[in-house]
């Protein structure tokens, strides 16, 4: 049976984000990179990326004494994830509800317009 994907919390994302920007890194690294939006004791960083090894969402390479953490879903991946979630639990389904939804939402520029544009063009063309 396949292993059901897990939902990250906003503090795993945040931790996951440094880590797919940096790539492997300690958790001194990924505390000391959180630590410019986030107050976040080095101890709390810590647990959360051990639980986060245990959640299955990263690699715990404890080869030298310093123990590194890689990501194991890549980005894209994640967002998939969390918007084909999102999709199904808010807007019964329906992609289209979750883009007009946004799309009402204030705040959407000339340029993102033409960029959604853009890929519902390519989108089109792929079919």
């Amino acid at each position: 049976m396949a292993r059901p994907q897990l939902r990250p919390t906003d503090a795993e994302l945040a931790i996951l984000r440094v880590l797919w920007e940096r790539g492997a890194s300690t958790v001194r690294q990924v505390h000391e990179a959180l630590a410019d939006t986030r107050e976040t004791g080095y101890t709390t960083t810590l647990k959360l990326m051990q639980i986060m090894a245990d959640k299955g969402l990263v690699t715990r390479n404890e080869t030298a004494r310093t123990h590194v953490y890689s990501a194991i879903a890549g980005e894209e991946q994640t967002q998939h994830q969390l918007v084909r979630d999102l999709v199904d639990r808010a807007f019964g389904g329906s992609a289209a509800q979750l883009v007009l939804r946004a799309l009402s939402a204030d705040g959407t520029t000339d340029a993102e317009l033409r960029e959604i544009r853009k890929l519902i063009d390519d989108y089109r063309e792929k079919r």
